[in-house]
């Protein structure tokens, strides 16, 4: 869908009247209308105060790719290629991966966008993505020694957030391997790694970050589990998003520039800190095999230790869901 150029002038929650959206943006009033109805097409509330005008009751913190940029550090902004922000897009990762089929170098890369119509987890299932309320993040590396050059890398992102968190006072967090980011057990985020290119050789991956910032209990009763936002957890005192994209970054860019020569390794003490299902009695489940046992963190490669009764077991990523046995 088209960008629209009404949407930044209704972001700051006043009324505005059609008249003055029209002369400010030197367009026709019937232009503005047309406009009014795509906003609502994206989801967005746009209310009509009767011989006032329209607002969006609330406003809307918009992504800005400068602004994101600005705060930065410069090791940081050194490491990234692009930041390109999106209005709506079917999901952030697919958009990353069909930039990698010209043979760019993929490195630095980021998407974000302010709607998913298609954003998805793991195991395909949905991430319910409302307009301008979560984060939607996706960036890109490339490894040369292939997927296994990747063991750990969803878990040390999941580090990587948390840290970021942790800079904006935001939590406590925790980590629920392989891939979830949980605060008092419900469910704040999650990663998706998607790769392409030679499992064996040089390999593209994009990696896909999750948050929910400010969602509303109607978006989220499409959630299939506990859940909470950033707004819940702060209180109301969420930074602004350009705020926390940048934030994230700061500790994303760094880690993958780092991450093919070092592995997981430096990265598993402090994830083993973080774990919700540390010590934990555990089902797993892989395809149509399930696991009973005991969590017992993971090793330096990422993979689940499963103490069964007949000793630890390593589980690696794949098709396998982890629930607290009841």
């Amino acid at each position: 869908m088209p960008k629209t150029t009404l949407l930044p002038r209704l972001a700051d929650g006043q009324i505005h009247s059609g008249q003055e959206l029209a002369d400010v943006m030197g367009i026709s009033r019937t232009a503005v209308w047309k406009q009014l109805n795509r906003l609502a097409e994206l989801g967005i509330e746009v209310e009509s105060v009767k011989g006032q005008g329209y607002r969006v009751p609330g406003g809307l913190d918009l992504l800005d790719a400068n602004r994101v940029r600005e705060q930065l550090k410069p090791a940081s902004s050194n490491l990234l290629r692009e930041v390109r922000v999106l209005e709506s897009v079917d999901s952030t990762n697919a958009e990353v991966l069909r930039q990698l089929v010209d043979g760019s170098d993929p490195r630095g890369l980021v998407c974000t966008a302010e709607r998913q119509t298609a954003g998805r987890g793991r195991r395909g299932r949905q991430w319910v993505s409302p307009f301008a309320r979560n984060i939607y993040l996706s960036l890109a590396w490339d490894f040369s020694e292939g997927a296994s050059a990747l063991e750990g890398l969803s878990l040390a992102i999941g580090v990587a957030a948390v840290r970021a968190l942790k800079e904006l006072n935001l939590g406590p967090v925790s980590l629920k391997w392989p891939n979830d980011i949980l605060v008092e057990g419900a469910k704040l985020g999650g990663v998706l790694l998607e790769m392409s290119g030679d499992a064996a050789g040089q390999i593209q991956v994009v990696i896909g970050l999750g948050l929910n910032v400010s969602m509303s209990a109607a978006t989220g009763s499409a959630i299939d589990q506990s859940w909470t936002d950033l707004d819940r957890v702060s209180g109301g005192r969420t930074p602004p998003r350009n705020h926390l994209l940048a934030a994230l970054l700061d500790e994303l860019l760094p880690l993958l520039q780092n991450f093919d020569r070092e592995g997981f390794s430096p990265w598993r003490d402090e994830w083993r800190a973080l774990d919700a299902l540390a010590d934990a009695q555990v089902l797993l489940h892989s395809g149509p095999d399930q696991f009973a046992g005991i969590a017992r963190g993971v090793d330096d490669r990422g993979a689940l230790l499963l103490e069964t009764a007949s000793g630890i077991r390593p589980v690696f990523g794949g098709e396998v869901s982890l629930r607290p046995a009841s």
